[in-house]
């Protein structure tokens, strides 16, 4: 189901939150920016925690997204009189 989730949104069948879109744009930046709330360097593997933190939000938003996009499908496939098509 992922695959038509993201065939959805990028044809614009689905439009995704505004939300999702500013963690996304967020995680990426975060994620190729040289400075680290936590250091790696500093603390080793602890300093792994502030990335994983941030992948893990943007990981719950896009689920979320995806949910909503099946729900939609679900209502979709049943008619005005409660018959499934």
């Amino acid at each position: 189901m992922w695959w038509s989730f993201l065939k959805a949104v990028r044809s614009g069948e689905h439009r995704v939150a505004p939300m999702t879109w500013v963690a996304a744009v967020g995680a990426l930046l975060y994620g190729l920016w040289p400075v680290d709330l936590i250091p790696e360097l500093v603390l080793g593997p602890l300093g792994l925690v502030d990335d994983a933190g941030v992948w893990g939000i943007l990981l719950v938003l896009v689920t979320r997204e995806k949910q909503r996009y099946e729900a939609r499908v679900r209502d979709e496939a049943i008619n005005v009189a409660g018959t499934v098509r």
